[in-house]
């Protein structure tokens, strides 16, 4: 892990796969599997946008952006905390 861009998209994905391992277990999943192909691949294009480059772009805005997208799209579309008690 060379950036900070590894750690937080490794986080995320890492929080999406517990996410889509607990709901597949439920009597009724509430989802689909195809739901969580847009995050997963937000999370792999935002760290390779975020990783240096030899001319010195500074991406850095992008991936965050991508960050961000990836998770309001989370917060929106799989409702993470959306519990029934």
């Amino acid at each position: 892990m060379n950036t900070i861009y590894d750690l937080v998209t490794m986080v995320i994905f890492a929080g999406l796969v517990v996410l889509f391992l607990q709901r597949s277990t439920a009597p009724e999943p509430s989802d689909h599997m195809y739901q969580y192909a847009p995050p997963a691949i937000g999370c792999a294009v935002a760290n390779w946008v975020g990783n240096p480059t030899p001319k010195g772009l500074g991406l850095d805005w992008l991936a965050v952006g991508i960050i961000l997208a990836v998770i309001g799209y989370i917060l929106y579309v799989l409702k993470p905390f959306n519990q029934t008690l």
